[in-house]
């Protein structure tokens, strides 16, 4: 929960305008040294980049420094600076995108999806829609093995699955409730939820060696794949692009990011992890 203290800025000391030294009385002195105190607990929060909770209820905004991405010689990009300003808290409700996406893919069953982003984070429901719609109509994407089709729509009520936007504490607990531990750092699926944490939308991961878009397409496919039936899989060799249901997340262990589940018009897989 969100604390409901107040840290505000240390107040100044008092003058009294001259050079004559005025004998401090007990009083003032405890005064000083409370706020020598809160100085003191105020720069080493700043410090350690500790977030605190504002007066009017609203979370802090979480703004580590920018950090560089690297490109790949295979599937990366120029290396270029991440925004990383985010709020760890939101507010525990969501706003829909409105409309809906023609049909894609070309035989097989229809599955639905919404899109909803928490409110509080910055984040606009129909730029993250549009960018989930790109990724799921993409010829690389699930709908490459003509056994299956996608269609967003903004009724909860006609959708099979919803795809959340959410901060990191808002996100670990939603996937809590279905018994997984993320420990506000990845993106989870449950039955008819993909939920993507909002730090990884906003950060990727260290050492990724690809650009932040290409994280962003990897995790939609990968926590959407699990909605599909897909289970996780194994790098298959060092210098290999990750399968898409890999847990690049944790780490490449040797191979290439990827973000697509068709490579060349083929699915590209490894070994079933157990």
């Amino acid at each position: 929960m969100t604390p409901s203290s107040r840290y505000g800025p240390p107040e100044l000391p008092d003058s009294s305008g001259g050079s004559a030294y005025v004998r401090p009385t007990l009083a003032r002195m405890h005064r000083r040294r409370r706020r020598t105190l809160l100085f003191g607990l105020l720069m080493l929060t700043a410090a350690i980049g500790v977030p605190l909770a504002r007066g009017d209820g609203e979370p802090a905004t979480v703004t580590p420094a920018v950090t560089t991405q690297g490109g790949t010689g295979r599937g990366g990009g120029a290396a270029h600076p991440v925004p990383t300003s985010y709020p760890s808290v939101g507010s525990g409700r969501f706003t829909a995108a409105d409309g809906e996406t023609p049909v894609h893919g070309a035989d097989g069953p229809l599955r639905r999806y919404r899109v909803v982003v928490e409110r509080g984070t910055g984040q606009d429901a129909e730029a993250f829609a549009t960018r989930v719609d790109e990724v799921l109509a993409d010829p690389r994407s699930w709908i490459a093995s003509g056994e299956l089709r996608v269609q967003r729509v903004a009724d909860a009520g006609a959708a099979d699955f919803t795809i959340y936007l959410a901060t990191p504490v808002t996100s670990e607990r939603m996937c809590a409730e279905g018994g997984l531990t993320t420990e506000r750092y990845t993106s989870c699926r449950l039955p008819g939820q993909v939920i993507i944490n909002l730090a990884r939308w906003m950060e990727a991961v260290p050492d990724y060696g690809a650009p932040l878009d290409t994280y962003r397409t990897y995790v939609i496919n990968h926590e959407v794949g699990h909605e599909f039936g897909e289970q996780h899989e194994a790098c298959p060799a060092p210098g290999e692009p990750a399968p898409v249901m890999q847990q690049q997340t944790y780490g490449l262990d040797g191979c290439v990011a990827n973000a697509w589940p068709y490579l060349d018009g083929r699915r590209y897989a490894g070994d079933i992890v157990p």
